[in-house]
């Protein structure tokens, strides 16, 4: 029997970033038209809550733009730090959580992408959290939110692979879900990873729970908040000439949501 040392994975950002890497260029492109497309705004400052390993905060300052970024995990940060002391970038790095944060400085566009959203299991939590992005937004400033929805209809359970390198290590990591339960509206998922390193392998597994929501539950969140607008839907092929609309018939998207005027933020 196979052996999985309970580790979060966020406690291992390489590992981490090695798995999500090849999402970085598409992510970090879509950013850019979204803010083109859509932005009301003229400066190019960006903000990233749960930042992680730093990733898309060097690639987005690669490309010219001034970034925050915050996370709630010290490694990471540490990790994504690193990252661009390694690279000669700049950005503003910063421990915070997703439900309460606050900045000083007022954003052209803030994203969240990989489901993070869902990490915040209470409603009161989410809508703190959108109140809090809205308030760190320019007017017309937008917020890009990455979400994978929950189907209520299905019984079987999900799966999904990846087996990633880079420079010698070897990542394959499976993602196992558990059907979403409708009437507590929490969706549980299993990571394990094995690891391939100088010669050893290394397997590590962790478990955490995702708040559920289908297509009328997500809409009924973003309307709580009515200071940010939905004003696009996306899936994640990113293209930026191909909106879609949201509703259940399929599961992964990318929101564009706008400051409105006249809200905190302004």
């Amino acid at each position: 029997m196979t052996t999985f040392q309970p580790i979060d994975w966020y406690d291992t950002p390489l590992y981490y970033d090695i798995v999500f890497d090849d999402y970085t260029k598409p992510e970090s492109e879509f950013l850019a038209a979204v803010l083109k497309r859509h932005g009301k705004t003229r400066g190019r400052k960006v903000l990233e809550p749960a930042c992680g390993s730093g990733r898309l905060v060097a690639a987005m300052a690669s490309r010219g733009f001034s970034v925050t970024g915050f996370d709630k995990n010290e490694i990471m940060l540490r990790y994504a730090k690193k990252r661009l002391r390694t690279r000669k970038l700049k950005a503003d790095l910063f421990q915070g959580r997703l439900e309460r944060f606050s900045v000083k400085d007022k954003f052209d566009l803030a994203h969240c992408f990989v489901s993070t959203f869902r990490y915040i299991l209470t409603e009161k939590g989410a809508r703190s959290h959108l109140r809090c992005v809205r308030d760190t937004l320019k007017p017309g400033g937008l917020y890009v939110l990455g979400i994978h929805l929950s189907d209520y209809d299905t019984d079987r359970c999900s799966r999904e692979r990846w087996d990633r390198k880079r420079k010698g290590v070897h990542v394959t990591c499976n993602i196992h879900g558990w059907p979403a339960d409708p009437k507590k509206r929490v969706e549980r998922h299993r990571c394990r990873m094995v690891v391939s390193r100088n010669g050893k392998v290394h397997q590590q597994e962790n478990i955490w729970d995702f708040r559920a929501y289908n297509a009328k539950q997500l809409k009924a969140t973003l309307r709580s908040v009515p200071e940010l607008e939905h004003i696009a839907s996306y899936d994640m092929t990113y293209d930026i000439d191909n909106p879609q609309k949201l509703c259940d018939d399929q599961l992964d998207y990318v929101l564009v949501l706008r400051g409105k005027s006249g809200a905190r933020g302004e």
